[in-house]
């Protein structure tokens, strides 16, 4: 066998598979377009989408079903990819987007902007600055003077997180009776006010073409430290790297959904048991896992219970759970 055809190998191995996930992801917002309070047939869904069709289907597909489904899709995306960086950089199964503090500073923001009766693009503005104000706390402290470490990293943002998560708690005890369900919807996760979408998929699409190439040394990184710096892999340069970009995509999804659990933390996991651990084939998987779980979930919690909305991060744990139980049982 020639080198070129070793090389290649491995790229027609994920092919079929990354094929299956981006056929899954288009049914996925294709249902999410589909189904709601008002059934639109294939052939008017079809004609919205390219500009045409009838009343009220045309606006009901293009103006608040199409933007909400692409947000939703876009989340989930950068939460699992962020969670698959994550583990790889705290060598940690328990690792997710937000076990660094990034949440809970982003909350902080959202809930105190509502909370002075501000709304909109401030609620947004305020969780992407507490969310980067966090990134760098949770950095600056775990550095120090000197070099810093996975597990450093790791305690410095459960601390931090312990110390957004008292915030969060004064602020809901001092909040009005008004505010309260907005807040904790904000908490639980919510898409139904999404629709900025493009900056975010401009963040994931930079992210994974960062990402990708270096998924290499992210398979000899997560194998040990030691053994990567052996390898010649730059260790300190390619750990901040990752801390960066997930950190980064953690403010852009909080930022359009509030803070949406389960979903970082359960796909990379998903993927790694039924594809295996090979980050050139895991990271694009994650990404479009995660995306489509995401659509089917707020897909059922807009329309289940129709009128009625459900927080998504409710949806998100009660599809995840039992397939992520299934799966680890299937492959003990």
């Amino acid at each position: 066998m020639h080198l070129s055809d070793t090389a290649a190998a491995p790229g027609r191995r994920r092919k079929p598979h990354l094929l299956i996930l981006g056929g899954i992801a288009v049914a996925s917002l294709l249902l999410a377009l589909s189904i709601g309070s008002l059934h639109v047939p294939l052939p008017q869904l079809w004609a919205a989408i390219h500009g045409a069709g009838i009343e009220p289907y045309r606006s009901v597909v293009l103006e608040l079903r199409l933007p909400r489904a692409v947000a939703a899709f876009t989340v989930g995306a950068m939460l699992s990819l962020a969670g698959a960086l994550m583990q790889v950089l705290l060598r940690n199964p328990l690792a997710d987007p937000y076990v660094l503090g990034i949440s809970g500073g982003a909350a902080t923001g959202a809930l105190t902007t509502i909370a002075v009766g501000l709304s909109g693009a401030w609620i947004g503005g305020a969780a992407f600055g507490g969310a980067l104000l966090s990134m760098m706390l949770v950095f600056g402290v775990a550095h120090g003077s000197g070099s810093w470490t996975p597990t450093r990293l790791l305690l410095t943002g459960v601390v931090i997180a312990a110390g957004w998560g008292a915030l969060i708690s004064f602020i809901l005890v001092m909040s009005t009776s008004r505010d309260l369900p907005g807040m904790l919807f904000w908490l639980m996760g919510d898409l139904s006010g999404a629709r900025q979408w493009l900056p975010q998929l401009v963040l994931l699409g930079v992210a994974l073409g960062l990402c990708l190439p270096r998924a290499r040394d992210f398979n000899l990184l997560a194998r040990g430290e030691l053994q990567a710096a052996a390898l010649g892999v730059p260790v300190n340069g390619l750990r901040t790297m990752i801390y960066i970009i997930a950190s980064l995509l953690t403010a852009g999804a909080v930022t359009v959904a509030g803070s949406i659990g389960f979903v970082g933390l359960v796909v990379p996991h998903m993927i790694r048991l039924t594809l295996g651990t090979d980050h050139r084939l895991l990271l694009p998987a994650a990404t479009l896992a995660g995306g489509s779980l995401l659509v089917l979930a707020d897909t059922l919690a807009r329309s289940a219970f129709a009128p009625t909305q459900l927080p998504v991060g409710v949806l998100t744990a009660l599809l995840g759970v039992p397939l992520f139980l299934y799966l680890l049982r299937r492959n003990r």
